[in-house]
């Protein structure tokens, strides 16, 4: 039971990070709108369920567990060794959440422990094309959003989707 309820939580907040990037301009606007009745981010929740459809279909559940930790923790430590660099280069910033420094130190140690130790422990090539899978997102990244180049088929697309979901650009007004 705990781990549905763990699935569920994960799915949604996924889809809510999803509609973020794309409102802040990091993924196609499209997943950046809502539905118009019922205020869903409904295009991200269909976009993260075919995801993880998708990534279920070539294997088994618990590789899928396996390499979705891997990166999820790579990802945790790199937030965590953000906080503590920013932390000594930048102490004057203002920060509405500031925490004591001894929790980043430790989630920082937990993620490395949790990235290195499965790669110790049973070492397989696919840690390493997960690693390779997350760089190669920089091939998107820099002439998609730091370019801002934005092809013109692009806008086809998002209106097709937004009449297909019935959705329409949120109230959101960036700052």
């Amino acid at each position: 039971m705990s781990t549905f309820g763990a699935v569920n939580g994960t799915l949604f907040t996924a889809a809510r990070l999803t509609y973020v990037a794309a409102r802040e301009g990091h993924m196609v606007e499209v997943l950046s709108m809502v539905h118009v009745k019922r205020y869903t981010p409904f295009p991200a929740l269909v976009f993260t369920t075919i995801l993880a459809i998708l990534m279920l279909l070539p294997s088994d559940f618990e590789t899928l567990v396996n390499y979705f930790s891997f990166a999820a923790w790579l990802f945790y430590g790199g937030t965590t060794a953000t906080v503590l660099i920013l932390r000594y280069k930048h102490p004057d910033w203002h920060r509405p959440i500031k925490v004591p420094l001894i929790l980043p130190i430790i989630v920082f140690i937990a993620s490395i422990y949790l990235v290195v130790a499965p790669i110790i422990d049973e070492p397989a090539v696919e840690f390493l094309y997960a690693a390779l899978f997350i760089l190669a997102g920089l091939v998107f990244y820099v002439p998609f959003v730091y370019k801002k180049y934005h092809p013109k088929f692009m806008d086809y697309l998002t209106v097709f989707f937004q009449l297909l979901f019935e959705v329409a650009p949120s109230h959101y007004v960036p700052e």
